[in-house]
């Protein structure tokens, strides 16, 4: 028999909403209140999620992202700005104590990533896991040189042809396994690279190469375009094999959807949260 996890897909939400229910799913689940969780969803409006350690100041054009008319969030998690925009958005929500995730941040990562990997595979891209190899390659691991997330492949995350596709992020809170990443249809570069403070011009374009070889969306490695509902399917077919689980469609109760209002008006809504120092 296999385990059967619950799936919610949630649709467009704000920013808040996003991450409120990231954070509710951690805490049900902690209290024994829902089983493991897999949930997709989309932003509206397009946002730019920052990891829970980074600084707005210093990064962060924010002009810009009022210019674009795009949402701001921090994340719970870590890791660099995200520009959440033509992308199907996963979380996955898990016991540490769960018998099939492993005690560590890269291993666990590695077996839900298995799911993403899956996904790949049934639109028909041969994406494999990353492994820093080079000294080099693990230095900057540690010193991430840039402010976006999609710089730089890290441990197990997921490439094609070399190039990063999906983009993810780990906590771990009372007990629980929060990872939730991207996977992007479509990108709009510079966009993107408009949101970010760079020392000089020149630097920008630099960084804007490289990113072109180390980061591509999957619409521009299929022939025919993947709609989001077809990513949908796919991907929600691949965390079924990936994980082994038989996925339960599941809506929020009422009581539920407020508890969620709340944590984003209480917390993702106000500006001591996302501009904290």
């Amino acid at each position: 028999m296999k385990e059967i996890w619950r799936f919610i897909d949630s649709g467009a939400c704000s920013p808040a909403y996003n991450m409120a229910l990231d954070e509710a799913l951690l805490t049900w689940h902690s209290e024994g209140r829902i089983p493991p969780t897999i949930r997709f969803y989309g932003w509206d409006p397009a946002t730019l999620s920052i990891g829970y350690f980074q600084k707005v100041e210093k990064e962060i054009h924010l002009d810009k992202v009022r210019e674009y008319g795009l949402g701001f969030v921090r994340r719970p998690t870590g890791g660099r700005a995200v520009l959440h925009d033509q992308e199907l958005t996963y979380s996955v929500i898990v016991s540490e104590e769960h018998p099939d995730m492993p005690a560590t941040v890269t291993e666990a990562y590695r077996v839900i990533s298995q799911g993403i990997l899956e996904g790949f595979t049934d639109v028909g891209l041969e994406a494999y896991f990353s492994i820093p190899r080079t000294e080099e390659e693990l230095s900057s691991l540690k010193n991430p040189r840039s402010a976006v997330c999609f710089d730089a492949p890290s441990w197990y995350e997921l490439v094609v042809e070399g190039r990063k596709v999906a983009g993810s992020a780990q906590t771990r809170q009372k007990g629980v396994i929060l990872q939730h990443g991207s996977i992007i249809l479509d990108i709009d570069e510079d966009k993107l690279f408009d949101l970010f403070k760079y020392p000089s011009e020149r630097v920008r374009e630099r960084m804007q190469r490289n990113f072109r070889n180390k980061a591509v969306a999957i619409n521009a490695l299929r022939s025919e375009p993947l709609t989001m509902e077809e990513a949908k399917q796919a991907f929600r077919k691949g965390f079924e094999k990936g994980l082994n689980i038989t996925l339960e469609p599941y809506t929020l109760s009422k009581e539920e959807d407020e508890e969620v209002r709340q944590i984003a008006r209480n917390r993702y809504e106000q500006d001591e949260w996302n501009f904290r120092k």
